[in-house]
């Protein structure tokens, strides 16, 4: 991947329904140059997706916790993987290194249906008990800058 594809990427990501001409122009390659790009970073796996970005407040989803999960066994499996999955609720899931086994994002629509989510996780296989740190507010959340760490 070199920088072309890179300014590609954080292009994409600002908004994903830039034409390809718009794009080209934007990193000096033809519309035919810069589709092809694209379509290879696609095959790759690099582009793994695109979609909206929904307000979750606005879709009554307002309530955004982290939850580190305990267990007594290795959690890291598909199994787990699976269980997790199979929760709507949760946006993230994560094995962890440290003092929880899991770490998972959930959003919920009150405190009164995220305490019902705590409930099915401890009906997942393993899990011993969950530390939950309800979001009060959300300053920013960033994507992943694929040109790097750039002042």
């Amino acid at each position: 991947m070199d920088d072309i594809d890179r300014e590609l990427l954080a292009l994409l990501q600002a908004d994903a329904t830039q034409s390809y001409a718009a794009l080209g122009e934007a990193v000096g390659l033809s519309s035919g140059a810069t589709h092809e790009r694209v379509r290879k970073l696609r095959r790759r796996g690099v582009i793994r997706r695109t979609s909206v970005e929904v307000d979750p407040a606005a879709v009554g989803k307002g309530v955004a916790a982290f939850v580190m999960i305990d267990a007594n066994a290795w959690m890291g499996g598909a199994e787990t993987a699976e269980a997790l999955a199979a929760l709507p609720w949760i946006e993230e899931a994560h094995v962890v290194a440290g003092s929880a086994s899991l770490l998972v994002k959930v959003r919920t629509s009150s405190t009164e249906d995220l305490q019902a989510v705590l409930k099915h996780l401890h009906d997942v296989r393993g899990v011993t008990g969950t530390r939950t740190v309800v979001v009060l507010e959300t300053f920013f959340e960033r994507p992943l800058d694929p040109r790097g760490d750039r002042p």
